[in-house]
């Protein structure tokens, strides 16, 4: 029976360290060493052949102007465009285009819940009073600050006002001794 059991490294040495030359005439040696060296002629010529076909394919691509990057971005080109006439790739983009749209419907719904909650939380009984308020406390702090004019003054008339105070209170400090300024 044949053994159909791969040969294992121990095998493997055996074979390559047999000595098959002594079971071959002197006649069936001859040959093989003589195809031996028609074989290595060959290879040698072959090799030569395309190490010049080789070159002469660079100097086309030099007279072309054909560069390596030149192909890499021809290379990539048809690649990105054999990959997108494949059918997966088709079949994911209209399933994520799909979703986008879905996506984007949501997201606008989302959008105008949010929109129409705000706009009832600002009819509200609760936000109404809380508005009263404020206007309330803004119209009191104009007062306050604009002293005896009855509109409280606008706030660029406060803010000037409070600008000149500060240059005044500014020029007046530069006279005070450290003395002064310690106490403060």
């Amino acid at each position: 029976m044949l053994e159909t059991e791969p040969l294992q490294g121990t095998d493997e040495d055996a074979v390559a360290s047999a000595d098959f030359s002594s079971m071959l005439s002197e006649e069936e040696k001859e040959e093989l060493k003589a195809e031996l060296v028609q074989l290595e002629d060959e290879i040698t010529t072959l090799r030569q052949v395309l190490s010049a076909k080789e070159r002469h394919l660079v100097e086309i691509k030099q007279k072309l102007g054909m560069n390596l990057m030149n192909e890499l971005k021809q290379n990539f080109s048809k690649s990105w465009h054999d990959m997108q006439t494949t059918t997966a790739y088709k079949k994911t983009h209209e399933t994520l285009s799909h979703a986008g749209q879905k996506a984007t419907a949501a997201f606008s719904n989302v959008g105008t819940a949010i929109s129409k909650k705000f706009g009832d939380m600002r009819n509200s009984p609760t936000f109404k009073s809380f508005e009263e308020r404020v206007e309330t406390t803004v119209t009191s702090l104009k007062t306050k600050v604009g002293g005896t004019n009855p509109n409280g003054g606008s706030f660029e008339e406060v803010l000037s006002s409070t600008a000149h105070a500060s240059a005044q209170s500014l020029a007046g400090g530069s006279r005070r001794t450290k003395e002064e300024e310690l106490q403060c």
